[in-house]
């Protein structure tokens, strides 16, 4: 979706079977019966399985990366055109709808990835119009939030930057959330290929509409939101025929009501996961704009965007992960499922230790290249920002499966635990110490989130049946 940070760091994704059809299911290797062993995938040897994972999951990091690159760029590029003061209501600004998009991951996205894999199985056409529907919804509810809220900081707060940026913000959101409902739906059939297709253009888009919009001397908060937006339709659009064409024939029509309540059974955890999740990654935007004022925002979010590429890599990855880990606990059993959760917390720790030692020793230049000098004088602390990001990683494993459960209370009370840290020591360690209290803050609430996250899918681990749950389907029109 965007570039923040997603499993409540990245709004977070799913492997197996590479085919002819990129659109062809791989439930079929995954209801394979074991041959003798543990892996989902039946006989099928160790080389060609990781072949298949490594295809599908690099098509996966190009769909992100084409997206998260392309609004990474738009970042930088206003971070070295925009006043510090525009670039931090931009940042607020964007804080803001990191917590819409959290919202609309948990009503939607969320459930979407989990019940495609149990539930609607078999008419992922019918459960995706029914699905739209909701979009809309959701949708219509959040632009009229954020339309109050620009217009109560225009009158009440004084503030012209900031309620600009709200505005462009509104006008963009619905827009840039089907963007993220058209991609997803590739990833329920473990299909990244056409997303990543629809992905070029919408980076063709970002990119090209900045600069013309730079040149054109109109570049500002809100032409940066309506860019997105433009952008995000039109690589919708291509997604919906390709859907058009690939999907199979719809069973039926799944009912909005019942599959509403499906979705806010699931999702009512999730929900109060997401504002808890948001809490300790994103709290400390308004609070640095609120203490230090709206500039210091904006060398925080350019300390952030650094951290940007590796969050968005997991989101895609989590993406990818999330409809195939709810087929192993739901077909395979808690051996497997332990493993799995083991095999993706090494992996993605991996990952970010191998990021920021490269990126480390090149803090100064790198500062010098992406800001043109400016927030230079905040450089020193991207090395804190990296064991941040590493301890956070860890979590990546049990949140993948525990979402997969159907657990978010779980993940609720992980999150809660570290809003608590960022709450009572992160604002007064904000008030007095800085940015470097903010990134101290983060280091422990993630620690703790960590810490949290594992116990909880220990004892959720001893629930899970050895044979998988084997739900039903639900009914359709």
């Amino acid at each position: 979706m965007n570039p923040t940070k997603a499993p409540t760091k990245a709004l977070v994704a799913e492997i197996p079977g590479l085919t002819c059809d990129p659109l062809q299911s791989a439930e079929a290797l995954a209801e394979a019966p074991p041959a003798g062993n543990d892996s989902p995938l039946g006989g099928e040897s160790v080389f060609a399985m990781i072949r298949k994972w490594a295809a599908k999951g690099g098509l996966a990091i190009i769909d992100y990366g084409l997206i998260s690159g392309s609004n990474f760029l738009l970042g930088i590029l206003l971070a070295r055109w925009l006043t510090p003061r525009e670039y931090g209501a931009y940042a607020l600004s964007f804080s803001f709808f990191i917590l819409a998009g959290f919202l609309y991951q948990s009503l939607l996205l969320e459930p979407l990835s989990v019940f495609s894999g149990t539930l609607f199985r078999d008419n992922i056409r019918g459960y995706l119009k029914t699905a739209l529907g909701i979009h809309w919804a959701l949708s219509l509810a959040m632009c009229l939030v954020l339309a109050v809220a620009a217009v109560v900081t225009s009158v009440v707060g004084h503030s012209a930057v900031l309620a600009i940026a709200l505005s462009g913000m509104t006008i963009a959101t619905p827009f840039i959330l089907m963007h993220g409902l058209a991609r997803r739906s590739f990833y329920l059939k473990l299909s990244p290929g056409p997303a990543a297709f629809a992905s070029v253009f919408y980076c063709a888009l970002v990119t090209g509409g900045v600069f013309v919009v730079f040149r054109l001397g109109r570049l500002s908060s809100f032409t940066a939101f309506l860019i997105m937006g433009v952008a995000a339709l039109v690589s919708c659009v291509i997604m919906v025929f390709q859907l058009n064409a690939a999907l199979e024939p719809a069973t039926g029509r799944p009912k909005l009501r019942t599959t509403w309540a499906k979705h806010w059974e699931y999702g009512r955890w999730a929900l109060a996961t997401c504002v808890v999740g948001w809490i300790p990654n994103y709290i400390y935007i308004p609070l640095v704009s609120s203490f230090s004022g709206m500039a210091a925002a904006g060398e925080l979010r350019a300390l952030m965007n650094l951290a940007a590429p590796v969050l968005q890599t997991y989101a895609a990855l989590s993406m990818l992960f999330l409809p195939y880990a709810a087929r192993v606990q739901n077909q395979s059993g808690r051996r497997a499922a332990a493993s799995l959760n083991r095999r993706l917390a090494c992996l993605f720790v991996a990952g970010s230790v191998v990021y920021w030692a490269i990126l480390i020793p090149l803090k100064q230049p790198l500062f010098h290249f992406l800001y043109a000098g400016k927030y230079l004088e905040s450089a020193y602390l991207i090395p804190l920002f990296a064991l941040e990001t590493t301890i956070w990683s860890a979590s990546l494993g049990p949140a993948i499966l525990l979402r997969a459960m159907e657990s978010p209370r779980s993940l609720f009370i992980a999150n809660g635990a570290a809003s608590a840290i960022a709450v009572l020591i992160g604002i007064p360690a904000t008030r007095y110490f800085g940015l470097q209290g903010v990134i101290w803050s983060m280091i422990g609430a993630n620690f703790l989130y960590v810490v949290v996250a594992f116990i909880l899918f220990g004892r959720k681990i001893t629930e899970l049946k050895g044979d998988g749950m084997n739900l039903a389907p639900l009914p359709t029109v």
